[in-house]
């Protein structure tokens, strides 16, 4: 038995151990969470089901679909149109079609409902129109919802499925034309099916982040489970029905992981000995060229520019009537809640990197797996995940304090920053874990060897050897994370300490207040906080 150990010991050293306890900060929510369908509450599922759950399935299906076949479109579309053709203005859009991706999805929906709404200035400009006085525009409805949150979501498949596009090249379609195939039939036939594995990837990634939003669905009273599980926990009180709607999620988010891993497993890079042709572009001249550069101007209009002139017409418009709020309070906090779990979300993937760089076993792979996993999840079930395990832990420790010292102590853990730049590590682990680890496998093993010679090992060779090297990757890792936490709103609103209030939650109680205006100032400061990482994530990408 003590020679079992000691060998177990051997094997499982610091980095081992460093992976091991990174999963399993991921693995307890989930297992937390998916256990509580094997312990089904009838009461509470009952009510659920007389209630809200058909509901709650349809709206979330009905988005769900929805949103997947507008960021196709939208994100197929405009990547084959700036990854594999020429047309003016396609070095501007390359990356200005990223800027959306500074405005969160609930930010756009305020401003969408704020001038679409009944007393907004469309409708009531409609309504001086001859014909138009009665006329009612239903805001709050399904095809609405989609429509914002596909405006903010289709740079993840622009982005995929551009890559694969530009890999692509010219060369092909010739090829696919000169066996007498048309061009469109080529892009069916030839292109688009090249390039299913980043667009389904995307997609994924998409579906992910629908099933995880709860600003937007919020501002537009559209019930979805994120918003189920937030007024089961604060308005019924009751985590138990928190985490029976949780589990439903969970089950959807280890499918997603399942086949966007799937996917991915299936992306290939090969490089064609002709190079120069390789990235030859198809050049779209005359009306081709027009009708692209003005498809492309569009989006980038209705999705970045309109939006972000709103928000300052509302600034200004606020600032002539009175004096505006000093918000620059929960700006720093919003800051150091994004640099804080950049930093340490870094850290950890480096960790893991190092781990499995080290040992490239299957321990380790699926270790690293398990620990990047939170991403699938919606930031209202870590919550509760999280909330669980840290308030049974707080409870023995104020047990152990009152037994053993006769201290009667409240929370300690509870509602503190610990547990928020915790939960903002498991959720965003993968985004990191991504652009370090590959950086991480771009390093010969040749160096390590050369540096254990010369007596640098572990720590020490992290921080000399791989630190300098790991630059861009760590840069690009920190940037990814800063801007997913400074947009988070569910795991700020339900893990905060009392008083802790951030850009985002700010904008969640003016808004449920229906307070557009007021929260035109939040709104502006959270996208200038966003659109600076996602600038530089654009400069670091195309480099």
């Amino acid at each position: 038995m003590r020679k079992h150990l000691k060998s177990l010991s051997i094997r499982l050293d610091a980095w081992q151990l460093s992976a091991l306890i990174l999963a399993g900060l991921v693995a307890v929510p989930i297992g937390i969470i998916f256990s509580s369908v094997f312990r089904p509450e009838r009461e509470i599922w009952n009510h659920l089901a007389d209630t809200v759950l058909s509901s709650l399935l349809l709206n979330t299906f009905w988005l769900s679909s929805g949103v997947l076949v507008c960021t196709a479109l939208l994100g197929v579309s405009l990547g084959w149109l700036t990854g594999a053709c020429n047309f003016p203005g396609r070095s501007f859009f390359s990356w200005a079609l990223t800027l959306p991706m500074a405005i969160p999805a609930y930010v756009m929906a305020f401003i969408f409902v704020g001038v679409m709404d009944f007393t907004g200035p469309v409708q009531s400009a409609m309504r001086t129109l001859p014909g138009l006085e009665r006329t009612i525009i239903e805001v709050r409805s399904t095809p609405f919802v989609v429509l914002v949150i596909s405006l903010t979501l289709y740079p993840y498949v622009y982005l995929l499925s551009r890559s694969a596009f530009l890999s692509q090249g010219r060369v092909l379609m010739e090829a696919a034309r000169t066996l007498g195939v048309g061009p469109w039939v080529a892009f069916w036939r030839v292109a688009l099916p090249m390039a299913r594995p980043w667009i389904v990837s995307g997609l994924a990634l998409v579906l992910m982040e629908t099933l995880a939003d709860f600003g937007a669905v919020s501002i537009f009273n559209y019930d979805t489970f994120t918003t189920a599980i937030y007024k089961a926990w604060f308005g019924f009180f009751s985590l138990q029905a928190a985490a029976q709607l949780s589990s439903i999620l969970v089950i959807f988010a280890l499918v997603l992981v399942l086949v966007e891993a799937m996917y991915r497993s299936k992306m290939r890079y090969y490089a064609n000995a002709r190079s120069g042709s390789v990235h030859s572009r198809i050049v779209l001249s005359g009306g081709k060229g027009l009708a692209a550069t003005l498809f492309c101007s569009l989006i980038v209009l209705v999705a970045f520019v309109l939006p972000v002139t709103q928000l300052a017409l509302w600034v200004v418009e606020a600032a002539q009537d009175s004096a505006l709020p000093d918000y620059m309070a929960q700006t720093w906090q919003t800051l150091f809640l994004g640099g804080g779990a950049a930093i340490l979300t870094c850290i950890c993937a480096v960790l893991l990197s190092y781990a499995k760089r080290r040992k490239p076993g299957k321990l380790n792979v699926l270790l690293c797996k398990i620990s990047t996993v939170g991403y699938a999840l919606p930031g209202t079930v870590l919550a509760v995940g999280i909330f669980l395990p840290i308030a049974w832990f707080d409870n023995q420790l104020q047990g152990i304090l009152h037994t053993v010292f006769n201290i009667d102590s409240g929370p300690l853990l509870q509602g503190t920053v610990i547990v928020m730049l915790m939960a903002y590590m498991v959720r965003f682990q993968a985004a990191g874990f991504g652009a370090i680890d590959s950086g991480m496998q771009a390093i010969s093993p040749s160096l390590d060897e050369a540096a254990a010679i010369m007596g640098v090992k572990g720590a020490k060779l992290v921080w000399i050897i791989h630190r300098p090297l790991l630059k861009k990757g760590l840069l690009t890792a920190f940037i990814l994370v800063m801007v997913d936490v400074v947009k988070e709103m569910p795991i700020t609103l339900m893990t905060r300490p009392f008083g802790w209030d951030t850009l985002a939650v700010k904008i969640y109680e003016l808004t449920s207040e229906g307070e557009w205006e007021r929260a035109a100032l939040p709104g502006l400061y959270l996208v200038m906080a966003s659109i600076i990482p996602v600038v530089l994530l654009i400069r670091q990408t195309e480099k």
